[in-house]
């Protein structure tokens, strides 16, 4: 069984006692609109003779999510409006593929350079309102993002609690570059039954400092240690994620979006 192992040390080297295990579910076929993803991936934790187990963290990849919620357009049937023509231009960008952009956007945040930044219909920040034509149909399709990514998060979770009786949290991911530095991670825009945030403030560290502005986005970095196994070519959409000790939440991916009101770049 393929996993990545992660084991706390404290400042000592001394060896803590909670540590955890990423397996990636191998053997999902190409995904269809209407495919049940977590019957799918039943069966392919049952071939790896994996066992889902309660408190176990299933991260999905965004695009088999899209893909079976029928989040799939063409390409040649959008029609560009003059202002998607005008900003095609000046980023030397399909317009068709910006109408698309545009339809799944509350507002643009940045365009320079040939990238297209946009907040969308969900409030979260990124390329493109996470249009993509990576793995769909050889470039005449383009996938969208779920249309309620917390809510898929939850029927997922409430789907293995139906089939297998056990309850485990759900995690949904997608790929995003990041302000100042090089390289793509994977975040969370959706989950279901783990708190997204673990906050540090008011707390104190253990030279007794007050913690002021500690609060770890917890779902972000299972999202990114996932994505070590899940990978862009490997053809591998799901892991579990096991033996992180997360607090329970049904609040949802949305508790990571920053208020604009403190944010310095928007």
């Amino acid at each position: 069984m393929l996993s990545y192992s992660w084991t706390e040390l404290d400042v000592q080297g001394t060896q803590m006692p909670n540590s955890i295990s990423i397996i990636p579910l191998l053997g999902i076929p190409e995904i269809k609109p209407g495919d049940n993803l977590v019957k799918m991936s039943i069966d392919a934790a049952f071939k790896q003779d994996v066992t889902i187990e309660d408190r176990d963290i299933l991260v999905f990849a965004q695009k088999i999510v899209s893909k079976s919620e029928g989040r799939i357009v063409n390409i040649s049937e959008a029609s560009p409006s003059p202002f998607a023509l005008e900003i095609g231009k000046l980023l030397d960008k399909d317009p068709r593929i910006v109408e698309i952009i545009l339809g799944e956007s509350r507002r643009i945040v940045k365009m320079d350079r040939g990238r297209l930044i946009v907040e969308n219909t969900k409030g979260i920040v990124c390329a493109n309102a996470g249009v993509d034509m990576s793995n769909v149909s050889g470039g005449m399709e383009a996938t969208l993002l779920p249309k309620d990514p917390d809510e898929s998060a939850k029927r997922f979770a409430e789907e293995f609690k139906k089939e297998l009786g056990v309850d485990v949290a759900v995690i949904i991911t997608d790929t995003v570059g990041r302000p100042w530095r090089d390289g793509l991670v994977q975040i969370a825009i959706g989950c279901y039954g783990i708190s997204p945030l673990k906050d540090y403030r008011g707390k104190k560290d253990s030279k007794g400092y007050d913690l002021r502005a500690t609060a770890l986005a917890v779902a972000d970095e299972i999202s990114s240690a996932a994505g070590l196994v899940m990978g862009k070519t490997e053809g591998v959409p799901v892991a579990i994620v096991r033996g992180y000790e997360y607090e329970r939440s049904k609040e949802g991916a949305k508790l990571l979006l920053r208020d604009p009101d403190n944010d310095l770049f928007r």
